[in-house]
């Protein structure tokens, strides 16, 4: 995934976000320079800084959609954050630092289960070998050659009932990992987390052995699993290979970015914490180093993608210093009718497939004919420009209108083919959308 050219990306995002062309050329683009900046000589990998995003729209248009499929997509560090939750040092709440921490923890995980992906085979043989010991166990040294070759018969006879899943019903006595607690999401100081994980490895280290309990063979095996990643692997190794991973790949998503910015002409600060959360947020972005439990992460290379609707304040509202920080803008169109009908229709897991599914699971066949398709787009656009613009998201509010009933009743019309016609949809929404003030409730 790391090295999909832009054409890939923007082809892979098509299939879930509709339109918005630029923003996904954007992003394709910014990825793309990563790679292309990990082939270069080292003298010249250091000063080729990446170039952050501002993503500007409405809300519901797709800005933080390009979000959550880019962190599947990608097989890199990735962290989707809330501006709104941070608050300036001195104040309670989570410090910006956190969101580095964050993204360590991630890229931790994610270089585990790469490990554990490519040496599932010797997983396999550790959780079988652990098990099987506990059903036959080890003969005592100096034995006889002739009770040597029972038992190495006996072993194999086992591994293939182990590998036909005939064991899994048996009981044995396993222990039960003992569980390091993770501060990392806590909200505490960096420093605090510090003391408190010592304090766990010296209680840790006093007791090693962990609680035995009886589980039948099947649970052993997801037990194991974890016990077999700890000992085949090193951890600092694993700890080295995601401090390299997350510095050179990680990607942080700051959505909300609008909600800390000052509009200029406000009486007063409402939250003084804002211009505060800004300056806090604006070394991490420059380039600096944050304590994290893999160590010290230089976050020059960390690649920031920002979002806002900026419907109250404007990006140059922000303090210039982070505005500077952000050379890409982008600005995401508002969504027309055409488009909310392709939103409904062309995605993979469309809304239209996802209640048809829902409905299936009470045996209704649920089917939308095209102009009761056009009409839904139809509606919520209107919607929309009568009362504040929320996007693709007013399709969910008129959806759930339309369907109310039918998913109310759904267990009594099982084997059933149910028709969502325009006369349908119509009657369900022309008098609410003609009354705005009905429209402002209801939709």
């Amino acid at each position: 995934m790391e090295n999909l050219t832009p054409k890939e990306i923007v082809s892979y995002l098509d299939q879930y976000v509709i339109g918005q062309n630029n923003a996904k050329k954007t992003i394709a683009v910014a990825l793309r320079n990563r790679y292309r900046r990990m082939q270069l000589p080292a003298e010249i990998q250091q000063d080729v800084m990446p170039k952050n995003i501002l993503m500007i729209g409405s809300t519901g248009i797709g800005k933080t959609e390009i979000a959550r499929r880019l962190s599947k997509m990608m097989e890199l560090p990735f962290i989707k954050i809330e501006a709104s939750k941070y608050t300036e040092v001195g104040f309670v709440g989570r410090d910006v630092e956190s969101m580095i921490r964050d993204l360590a923890s991630i890229s931790l995980k994610l270089v585990r289960e790469s490990q554990n992906s490519k040496n599932g085979d010797k997983i396999e043989a550790y959780i079988e070998n652990k098990i099987i010991e506990k059903l036959l166990p080890p003969l005592p040294q100096g034995v006889s050659e002739q009770k040597t070759d029972e038992y190495e018969a006996s072993f194999l006879r086992m591994q293939k009932k182990f590998e036909n899943g005939d064991l899994d019903h048996l009981v044995i006595k396993i222990e039960m990992p003992t569980n390091s607690v993770d501060m990392s999401n806590s909200g505490l100081p960096p420093q605090m987390i510090d003391v408190q994980e010592s304090i766990s490895k010296v209680l840790g280290g006093l007791n090693k052995k962990g609680k035995e309990k009886e589980v039948t063979v099947k649970e052993a095996k997801t037990i194991l699993a974890q016990e077999a990643s700890q000992e085949l692997f090193d951890e600092d190794k694993l700890k080295e290979l995601a401090l390299k991973r997350v510095e050179e790949g990680g990607i942080i998503f700051i959505d909300e970015i609008d909600k800390i910015a000052v509009p200029s002409g406000s009486q007063g600060r409402q939250d003084p914490s804002k211009e505060g959360v800004q300056r806090d947020l604006l070394p991490i972005v420059e380039g600096s180093t944050v304590q994290t439990k893999l160590g010290l992460v230089n976050t020059d290379h960390i690649l920031f993608i920002s979002a806002g609707a900026f419907h109250l304040s404007k990006p140059s509202d922000l303090i210039p210093e982070l505005q500077g920080r952000f050379p890409l803008r982008v600005e995401l169109d508002s969504l027309t009718e055409d488009v909310l009908y392709r939103i409904l229709t062309e995605p993979k897991n469309s809304l239209i497939t996802q209640y048809k599914a829902l409905m299936e699971v009470e045996g209704v066949d649920l089917e939308f004919t095209e102009d009761a398709l056009r009409t839904i787009a139809y509606y919520s656009f209107l919607a929309n420009e009568k009362t504040e613009d929320i996007g693709a998201r007013r399709l969910h509010t008129v959806m759930e209108k339309i369907l109310e009933e039918i998913s109310f009743e759904a267990d009594e019309h099982s084997g059933e083919i149910i028709k969502v016609d325009e006369v349908l949809v119509k009657d369900k929404l022309d008098k609410v959308v003609e009354d705005e003030d009905t429209t402002r409730y209801i939709l």
